[in-house]
């Protein structure tokens, strides 16, 4: 793969044309278009850095993979499987996606037991699910994660990927901090991985700090919007906004998340509530039957603050209960 381009420069404003293509094919993998002015070109230029090395990560995962997939490998070696895990895990965040991902890093695992990729990959899913509430058994995902992880770190300390992996198992656990150290450490190791500028934005939300999650969030959303989990990067900033009181940018970004993913329950309920709170009763009970629906277990404000530790940290619920609380009691959900 080579990357090819020009820039072009009308009055103040700078356009920048990038195309990836396929060296063996010619084919046109990916294009995009940067556009700023001479007065801003210093901080776009990081900026554009940041978001082509992100890109180039990602379509080299993709095209790997269908690379696996077209040549019908009978039986693939560890690095194919941790090639085909990771694809999965880039994809839009669904369960049958994480599962996917996961048996190939088990795979992996099996086939070669040094794999530090597979273990970090495993570890990421489990994280994942255990942040969901998707898993089966807290106990042992929580156990197996933080195994595979402390085994990453004694082959190498220095895997961003495996620092944010933690960070996201820490949140987890309710070790806020810690988890805020992990994923600072992983973007020390890689200032253009979007994804733990997204885990550390939520980790400070929950730590109730939302104005300093959002700078974080909308790192994230520069470096990589078209992340097939985009989704995600709106429903945080959703979610921040609405910790503020800011309604009416809460329920644009929540709206956005909801069509970007319309499998997740977390951006329907935080719509639900920042609708409630607009006093768009009917709309606002909609959307929280789609979450209820999405994810019947939380059907009340007492089943949701027991879903998560980290969801009873005083600075963030004292920003909850006047803002998320109050809106979804409008929107018909009981407290018990």
């Amino acid at each position: 793969m080579f990357f090819e381009g020009s820039v072009r420069r009308v009055g103040d404003q700078i356009r920048l044309n990038v195309q990836l293509i396929d060296a063996d094919s010619g084919a046109h993998l990916w294009g995009d278009r940067f556009e700023t002015d001479r007065a801003n070109l210093a901080q776009a230029q990081d900026d554009i850095t940041g978001r082509l090395a992100q890109t180039l990560n990602l379509k080299m995962v993709e095209a790997a993979a269908r690379r696996i997939e077209q040549e019908a490998v009978v039986d693939p070696d560890a690095r194919d499987l941790v090639m085909r895990g990771w694809a999965c895990w880039y994809k839009p965040r669904s369960v049958t996606n994480q599962q996917e991902a996961q048996r190939a890093f088990e795979r992996a695992l099996e086939i070669d037991p040094r794999s530090v990729d597979a273990r970090i990959g495993i570890a990421s899913v489990l994280a994942a699910d255990l942040s969901d509430a998707r898993s089966c058994s807290d106990q042992e995902d929580e156990a197996r994660a933080e195994q595979m992880l402390l085994e990453s770190f004694e082959q190498d300390a220095n895997r961003s990927t495996a620092h944010r992996a933690m960070g996201h198992l820490r949140r987890s656990q309710n070790r806020l901090t810690e988890s805020r150290t992990e994923l600072e450490t992983a973007i020390a190791l890689d200032r253009n991985d979007a994804r733990s500028f997204f885990q550390l934005g939520m980790t400070l939300m929950y730590m109730g700090r939302p104005e300093a999650a959002i700078f974080q969030l909308e790192k994230a959303m520069r470096l990589n919007p078209r992340d097939p989990n985009v989704a995600q990067y709106y429903w945080g900033l959703g979610a921040c906004h609405l910790l503020l009181n800011r309604v009416e940018e809460a329920i644009d970004l929540l709206r956005k998340a909801c069509a970007a993913n319309p499998w997740h329950h977390y951006p329907p309920l935080h719509l639900a509530a920042a609708l409630g709170l607009r006093g768009n009763l009917d709309e606002a009970r909609s959307a929280l039957a789609k979450s209820i629906n999405l994810q019947p277990e939380i059907n009340s404000l007492a089943r949701w603050r027991a879903s998560r530790p980290y969801f009873g940290n005083p600075q963030y619920q004292a920003l909850v209960e006047s803002t998320f609380s109050s809106g979804l009691r409008q929107a018909g959900l009981p407290d018990e």
